[in-house]
């Protein structure tokens, strides 16, 4: 990746701050010039109008698709620029001159026919702070969070010490939790994103980069008598702090640490200043119900070129004759996900071959 001068960084962050849409850390001009030099086939494509740029986007290559920098754990992407003059999907796929260009959660101007998806967030108002925006949800889903309320009781009645600290820069701990993912992929049966090595050195240079805003990676850990029992790596800049990857201890599942430290963090973390705490798109569990404010509409989709995009019509269309069209829809969503993970991971041939199979076998077991 070609390193940007420190005037077009600056006019990159200037375009990410004056776009609501824009927040997240993920558009931030540090989190490219960090996961750049790490992620195999990294580029930034500079957009100009009339000689003018109006627009950058950070992606990786693999094979002939363009995908966004840092995928499959990149939670949001788009054209960094101003509203009316940035490129749509469209066109930034056609100027990348890209077979096939694909997206989990772009944010801006994209193909209708795409499908939408809604982000999830809690927002803590400046009025009252966490207080405040905790009445609000407790009085708008009363019985849930008297529940968690008593598993908070729980941990601490079963235990003689609870500490919660947020925004720690450990890397041991980051890589307690790398390996504790890893396990967790494999159990589950999805692809083990942290196996191919580049993807946890990514998360170890983030937390190490600092940048305008107070940019940067760090670590949230509940420990009960001292002993770790979940965590959760965030990445925040601005009053934009993002739930990225947690994980928590099975034996004490039953007291929903995973649940209480996040609550936590964004208690301790409205008082650092954050105020919108963001969870991403396709977050698991009914949870999110509880805790969703009102987030982003991203699209997911592939702009392939129109000999590309016949082949995988006429592909799904025999699909769709074999095992009916709502269950082909389902089996080739789900399909294409699994695919991109290990083609983001995955920059051998030996490497998406063996994840492949993988793929095969726990789709026949389900």
């Amino acid at each position: 990746m070609a390193e940007l001068s420190a005037g077009e960084g600056a006019q990159w962050n200037d375009w990410a701050r004056a776009d609501p849409d824009l927040s997240s850390p993920y558009f931030r001009w540090e989190f490219a010039r960090t996961a750049g030099p790490i992620c195999p086939g990294s580029a930034v494509a500079v957009f100009k109008r009339d000689g003018r740029v109006v627009g950058y986007y950070p992606h990786q290559r693999r094979g002939g698709t363009i995908q966004p920098l840092a995928a499959p754990m990149n939670d949001y992407h788009g054209v960094i620029g101003p509203r009316d003059l940035k490129p749509s999907m469209q066109e930034a796929a056609r100027l990348l001159r890209a077979p096939r260009f694909a997206a989990a959660a772009w944010i801006g101007e994209a193909p209708a026919e795409m499908p939408r998806y809604s982000s999830v967030v809690s927002i803590v108002p400046d009025d009252g702070g966490f207080d405040a925006w905790y009445a609000r949800r407790r009085k708008a889903f009363p019985k849930y969070f008297k529940d968690k309320e008593r598993s908070r009781r729980g941990l601490d009645g079963a235990f003689g010490t609870v500490e919660i600290e947020i925004c720690l820069r450990d890397h041991a701990l980051l890589e307690r939790l790398i390996i504790e993912k890893s396990e967790q992929y494999r159990r589950t049966g999805h692809h083990d994103i942290f196996s191919c090595g580049w993807t946890g050195q990514v998360l170890h240079a983030l937390m190490d980069s600092e940048g305008e805003d107070g940019f940067g990676a760090s670590m949230a850990v509940l420990r009960v008598d001292g002993r770790v029992v979940a965590m959760e790596y965030s990445m925040h800049a601005g009053r934009h702090f993002h739930l990225w990857f947690p994980v928590y201890a099975q034996e004490v599942a039953r007291w929903s640490p995973g649940i209480v430290l996040t609550q936590e963090t964004i208690r301790l973390g409205a008082g650092r200043g954050y105020r919108v705490f963001d969870y991403g798109v396709g977050v698991g569990g009914n949870y999110k119900k509880y805790y969703d404010d009102g987030g982003l509409v991203t699209v997911e989709g592939l702009v392939a070129r129109p000999g590309l995009t016949k082949a995988l019509c006429d592909s799904a269309s025999a699909v769709v004759g074999l095992v009916g069209r709502e269950r082909a829809r389902r089996l080739r969503t789900s399909t294409q996900r699994r695919w991109s993970v290990i083609e983001a991971c995955e920059t051998s041939w030996t490497g998406r071959t063996s994840g492949a199979l993988r793929a095969a076998v726990d789709m026949v077991r389900k």
